[in-house]
């Protein structure tokens, strides 16, 4: 399953609608220059004073199916399960300091903008790409000796489309469960803040 259109209250661009977090991986390799426009379009991505803080950290089962393994041991148990097609993982990194050695208090959102500019890409070349925050950061910065300044945010998978039904049966009724955001209302305050009541 390939096509799963968000069903929302107010059209939206397609790109943006049709984008989603599938499991179902096909093993099947991602060619290298798909890689390299994916972290094209994150390089593109707005940043304040457009200092750019993203770093991404990129393994290739096809390439160094070794460093790919190193990389893969340190996604939780359950995110192991589901990416065993994986062809790809990609860490995305916020550089924590500017130029001048000063904390970057935007780095992590502009790191995240990059991260969804990579994904939009992904989907439009009709790759399937994944969003993890489950992985050990502690094993990561460890194996691959990532300074402190350098902060992992999250793990992208990414692989070609696979069987829906070839994942097990709890997996494959998420991919094909209506997808669900919070309205509006409950995401947006117009002109002024009232807190949230607990």
């Amino acid at each position: 399953m390939t096509h799963r259109p968000a069903p929302t209250d107010i059209d939206i661009h397609p790109l943006i609608a049709g984008r989603w977090s599938p499991r179902a991986y096909a093993e099947q390799p991602v060619a290298h220059a798909d890689v390299l426009a994916l972290l094209e379009a994150a390089r593109w991505a707005p940043s304040a004073y457009n200092v750019q803080p993203w770093r991404f950290l990129v393994f290739e089962k096809g390439e160094d199916a070794a460093a790919y393994q190193r990389a893969f041991a340190t996604l939780v148990p359950f995110n192991q399960s589901w990416n065993r097609h994986a062809q790809v993982l990609i860490v995305v990194i916020a550089d924590t300091l500017n130029a001048k050695g000063e904390a970057n208090p935007t780095a992590s959102y502009d790191a995240g903008a990059a991260g969804l500019a990579l994904l939009l890409e992904a989907h439009a070349r009709n790759l399937a790409a994944h969003s993890m925050s489950g992985f050990d950061t502690k094993a990561l910065r460890e194996t691959f000796g990532i300074a402190e300044r350098y902060v992992p945010l999250a793990v992208i998978s990414v692989a070609h489309h696979g069987d829906t039904d070839a994942l097990p049966e709890a997996l494959a009724e998420r991919e094909h469960a209506p997808r669900k955001r919070l309205p509006i209302g409950e995401i947006a305050q117009f002109g002024a803040w009232k807190n949230a009541q607990s």
